[in-house]
């Protein structure tokens, strides 16, 4: 891992539920010795990328972030073209619906639409979903280069629930499985009582991008509301890839014509 790498591994590490975070902390969850992680948090401090409370001592996200999301959403709206169709799945499935793209060794959630029943799943904007363990992740992971599935499948993998598959083999087959259809699903595997099913989005080089996805409690899940499900979600795959530009794999295009029980 380079430099640049380990140093970004550190940003990773804030989230909603973790906006700031002591430098012991950082680095027992980095895995780095805290000489080390000073070094990284100066550095990326230097730039405006992190801040220290002055007070506290805790380190937080850092004012450079904004500016270069507000670069980014300026220049490429994702938000305005996604969340319409976000919300339109979410109206459609009556479940929340989330979108996320591929950052690293998970996908990075983007956007989310709760659903409004009061029993119903939550997660949090720019919570990290594993690539293994996740419907969106396997999404991904059926239409990603083949280098990168073996790079995953190569690494020990950690079982997020006792559903969790992380037998490499088994993985091939769930990717297989997804590719056929392209539709993914995860049956309690990230998450107790959570399941999700989720489709690829694809950028204008028809290389997978992110996925979109709906998740919902297992109470409320039937063969018929799972076919349901399917049909919406590879739908709103299609539609979120043509909104944002790209071009849908050709073997996910031909998807459509697979009978998704």
């Amino acid at each position: 891992m380079s430099t640049v790498d380990r140093a970004l591994v550190l940003l990773d590490l804030f989230s909603e539920a973790m906006p700031e975070s002591g430098l012991s902390e950082l680095a027992r969850l980095a895995g780095y010795d805290k000489a080390t992680t000073r070094r990284f948090l100066i550095s990326l401090g230097n730039h405006g990328y992190v801040e220290q409370d002055p007070e506290t001592k805790k380190y937080r996200l850092g004012a450079a972030l904004l500016r270069l999301a507000h670069v980014r959403e300026t220049t490429f709206p994702v938000t305005d073209l996604v969340l319409p169709l976000l919300n339109g799945l979410r109206d459609e499935t009556g479940e929340t619906t989330h979108f996320s793209l591929a950052a690293g060794n998970s996908m990075a959630t983007m956007m989310i639409a709760e659903s409004p029943r009061a029993n119903r799943v939550s997660l949090e904007t720019g919570e990290r979903l594993p690539l293994h363990c996740t419907a969106s992740g396997i999404a991904w992971l059926a239409f990603a280069p083949e280098k990168t599935v073996q790079r995953l499948l190569a690494k020990p993998l950690k079982a997020q629930t006792k559903h969790s598959e992380i037998d490499p083999t088994r993985l091939r087959e769930l990717i297989g499985a997804a590719r056929e259809c392209g539709i993914a699903v995860a049956d309690q595997s990230y998450e107790d009582e959570v399941h999700g099913i989720a489709a690829p989005v694809f950028d204008h080089n028809a290389q997978a991008s992110g996925a979109i996805a709906v998740a919902t409690p297992v109470s409320r899940i039937t063969p018929e509301t799972s076919r349901q499900i399917k049909a919406a979600v590879y739908k709103a795959a299609l539609d979120i890839t043509k909104a944002l530009g790209g071009l849908p794999d050709r073997g996910f295009y031909e998807c459509q014509k697979v009978d998704l029980q």
